[in-house]
């Protein structure tokens, strides 16, 4: 665990130490820094396994620091989580937008951080991932066959249809993480394509009643995450 490194920014010194010394208490090593372009600078430096973002920042706000992070090459796969108010359903939209992977909403409890953060690092260990063979992929449970459109549950094969099959790959392309609609739209539909604002809560039913229900999770106001 003591490889793993993680990046804190905030602006306020109060919540940087508070984060930082629950996360030295696991053995992670940490690294702070208190606005977003030290942020920046300091990702770039020691490229993190997952960085931790305030929304609200001087100089660069978090948005801005995971917009800039994601268009380098180098932060394609690195994990990164925002801090939010409780009912700020904007912010954790837009945090998810620029690729965020995840948010931790204010007051922050130290069990839930914690918890959330080493959900996090698991999602990005790719044993939980296994190649089957090349167009197929097995997600805990699941066989995903990309050739035969078809998810096999232990021993029985579920047909799906096209769109749900592109649903589901999706989200299982990142267990754990939170899409937003507007992902979803623009990455199984297109953004060229109109479609009623229920298609995405009609496809997730079906998928669910053919699946399970319990693998595919609702974030009210704001998308679907798998989890298995």
């Amino acid at each position: 665990m003591d490889s793993v490194k993680i990046l804190v920014v905030d602006d306020e010194p109060d919540i940087l130490e508070f984060l930082e010394y629950n996360l030295n208490k696991e053995g992670y090593r940490v690294f702070t820094a208190s606005n977003g372009e030290e942020g920046v600078m300091l990702a770039e430096k020691e490229k993190p396994d997952l960085i931790i973002l305030d929304i609200m920042m001087p100089k660069m706000d978090g948005v801005e620091v995971c917009r800039n992070l994601r268009s380098k090459p180098m932060f394609d796969k690195t994990l990164i989580a925002f801090l939010t108010a409780r009912e700020e359903d904007y912010s954790q939209i837009a945090a998810l937008e620029v690729g965020g992977d995840d948010y931790i909403t204010k007051p922050i409890r130290p069990r839930v951080f914690m918890s959330r953060v080493k959900a996090l690092l698991r999602r990005s260990d790719r044993s939980e991932e296994q190649e089957v063979d090349g167009d197929s992929v097995q997600v805990g449970d699941l066989i995903i066959d990309r050739e035969k459109v078809t998810v096999q549950k232990g021993e029985e094969v579920i047909e799906l249809a096209k769109k749900e099959f592109e649903l589901i790959n999706l989200l299982i392309s990142k267990p754990g993480k939170v899409f937003s609609r507007e992902e979803i739209f623009n990455k199984v539909w297109g953004t060229d394509v109109i479609v009623g604002n229920r298609t995405i809560d009609v496809h997730i039913r079906k998928l669910r009643e053919k699946i399970g229900d319990h693998y595919i999770k609702t974030i009210k106001g704001i998308g679907y995450k798998f989890e298995f």
